[in-house]
């Protein structure tokens, strides 16, 4: 059931959100100029998870939370650099969705996590599929420029750091009898992420910039804030469900939910995949509902 809940609500916000995600760096204004200021919109995203993270009864100490909100608000930025830079959304997706390797690693080196051959061959077919996706797409190659590509390459680096970081944290605030919910975890994870973005947002004036873009660009705000509350929830549902279950079942949840994302984009933004390109989607589903019957069954012998 905990898993049923934590699913829904990760799939329910972050589906809209990669829409809204989408039109963001889509949208124009009168003069033709593209919205480019990601560390407005990050500041803006971790406002609206800390005031949900308030309201939903964040408490405790956050020092613990540092480390790995650093490393993860510098990913996000990568990402949204990424589509500012010309990626196309379906491939950035698509990009992160083979995060699942990263996050392996980083478990194995900075968490002393442990898999089994099974997580390996099923990560392996999320990863070939989503190769044989953007090999599938009928996208011009122009779309995906070199600076975007490296963007994306760093913040797949940067989510193997941050699930390292967090399984070790886990397991540290285990031995010191450290408990914390799931709120008080987005809390304190976007306290720390917002100290960054204002930091770096403000030294590189996109703050006061991205600001005055937005202000006279009712479309746009309005699509952010819609962004940003759908950020918060579904980052409710996240740190829900990592602080029940493993970073690598998190991952392959959102994985599933980049996976729709993708399949939405393509029929609502006028995207096109070729029949290698669906070939290569059910490869994927096919390893992330292996992982997750495997989950599964894990719980039912622990009942």
């Amino acid at each position: 059931m905990k898993l049923l809940i934590g699913a829904t609500g990760i799939y329910t916000s972050f589906l809209y959100y990669g829409l809204l995600y989408e039109d963001v760096f889509n949208f124009r204004n009168k003069g033709g100029e593209k919205f480019k200021h990601v560390w407005f919109l990050q500041a803006c995203e971790c406002l609206m998870n800390v005031v949900v993270g308030v309201l939903g009864g964040g408490i405790g100490r956050g020092g613990w939370f540092g480390v790995s909100g650093v490393s993860q608000v510098v990913a996000k930025v990568l990402t949204s650099l990424s589509l500012s830079h010309g990626l196309s959304f379906p491939i950035a997706t698509l990009a992160k969705s083979c995060k699942l390797l990263p996050v392996l690693l980083g478990s194995l080196l900075l968490g002393n996590a442990r898999y089994t051959p099974r997580d390996y061959l099923q990560i392996l077919a999320i990863i070939i599929g989503t190769c044989i996706v953007s090999l599938g797409s009928k996208k011009s190659p122009s779309e995906s420029s070199t600076i975007g590509v490296l963007c994306i390459l760093g913040s797949l680096l940067l989510d193997g750091v941050t699930a390292g970081i967090q399984k070790r944290l886990k397991g540290e605030m285990g031995k010191r009898g450290v408990k914390m919910g799931g709120f008080s975890m987005m809390m304190w994870t976007n306290v720390w992420m917002g100290v960054v973005c204002m930091g770096v947002g403000g030294l590189l004036g996109e703050l006061g910039t991205g600001w005055e873009f937005v202000r006279g660009e009712k479309e746009v705000l309005e699509k952010i804030v819609k962004f940003s509350l759908c950020s918060a929830l579904g980052q409710s549902f996240v740190f829900y469900t990592i602080s029940n279950f493993d970073p690598l079942l998190l991952s392959t949840i959102t994985t599933t939910r980049k996976i729709l994302s993708v399949i939405m984009s393509i029929f609502l933004k006028g995207h096109s995949l070729s029949s290698m390109g669906w070939l290569g989607i059910a490869l994927s589903c096919g390893g992330v509902l292996s992982e997750l019957t495997c989950k599964f069954g894990k719980g039912s012998k622990k009942v």
